[in-house]
């Protein structure tokens, strides 16, 4: 499980989704910094099937990697989107959220084993969707402590129902 360091000192809450509406274009609050440990990194192997070396062996990682240390999947910073985003934006009325899709997805730079991560990002569109939902397009940058080239940068779209 990912650890925080920090409160939250901002978060984003809004009773509705006509209060939410209003913020199409706003910035989020900046979230916390998470650790990312061997063992999510392992974690996630385990999910994926994707041992390569350069993730889980350690030894190998010192002795043969140019960051020698392990490192995170890519997509391991891009899954820890949608925790990031629910620890810092909240609808009350929503009664259930979706993963829509990803657009423009990169990855700049790696996470070194017990790099510290924390999400950046924008409300960039908001659309409805349905008779009682919203496609909302986050744009997002997640911020890797001490590097001037973050994890990854993406559009995340997601879906809320009222």
């Amino acid at each position: 499980m990912a650890e925080s360091q920090d409160s939250i000192m901002e978060r984003l809450i809004c009773k509705d989704f006509e209060a939410f509406r209003k913020l199409e274009g706003t910035d989020l609050p900046v979230g916390n910094w998470i650790t990312v440990t061997q063992k999510m990194i392992n974690s996630f192997a385990e999910a994926t099937l994707d041992f390569q070396w350069i993730h889980v062996d350690i030894e190998k990682a010192k002795k043969h990697s140019p960051f020698k240390a392990p490192i995170a999947h890519g997509f391991m910073s891009v899954s820890l989107l949608s925790k990031m985003l629910e620890d810092i934006a909240t609808v009350e009325s929503a009664q259930m959220g979706v993963n829509y899709g990803l657009n423009k997805v990169r990855f700049p730079h790696p996470v070194i084993v017990n790099s510290k991560l924390r999400l950046i990002g924008k409300i960039a569109f908001i659309e409805d969707y349905g008779s009682n939902g919203l496609k909302i397009t986050w744009d997002c940058l997640v911020e890797i402590e001490g590097s001037e080239k973050p994890a990854c940068v993406a559009e995340f779209v997601s879906l809320m129902f009222e």
